[in-house]
């Protein structure tokens, strides 16, 4: 199973109303950047699936690609919840989460090394993980990691 954890782009700072902060020019810019290259390298059938924040919607929207807004993949949702929302490592198709810190740094954490632990997944920037089975057991592989300003 191939998963892309693609975190928003650039927003405006902390409102009172977190859910309704919207990207700034340079987050407009940088959710081009990335969507261009994703929209390269993603099979047709990858399934999307998108925090329902305006940031997340604004960054997902120049992939031109349908979605399914998620209410678990919201900025406080956890680990468990985005894997249930991918069905990971059982999914078919791989699937695409446009979401939020700290949830998807821990969860490429847990995924890839284990352990929980704070990793950072910078804004606008995508990391592949892939699912393998090698002699019976699973194993996740960094398949690409890229930063809006490398594409």
């Amino acid at each position: 199973m191939d998963l892309i954890l693609w975190r928003h782009a650039e927003a405006v700072e902390e409102r009172e109303d977190d859910m309704n902060r919207e990207l700034t020019p340079k987050g407009e810019r940088q959710a081009l950047r990335a969507a261009t290259w994703l929209n390269r390298q993603l099979p047709a059938s990858t399934r999307v699936l998108v925090s329902p924040s305006r940031r997340t919607l604004q960054t997902v929207a120049p992939l031109e690609r349908k979605f399914k807004t998620v209410p678990a993949l919201a900025p406080d949702g956890t680990v468990e919840a985005l894997l249930h929302a991918v069905r990971w490592p059982d999914a078919r198709e791989p699937v695409l989460v446009v979401g939020h810190q700290p949830t998807l740094g821990l969860a490429a954490a847990y995924l890839l090394s284990g352990q929980p632990q704070a990793w950072t997944i910078r804004k606008g920037a995508a990391w592949w993980l892939r699912a393998r089975e090698r002699d019976g057991e699973l194993q996740v592989v960094l398949h690409a990691a890229i930063a809006p300003e490398l594409v």
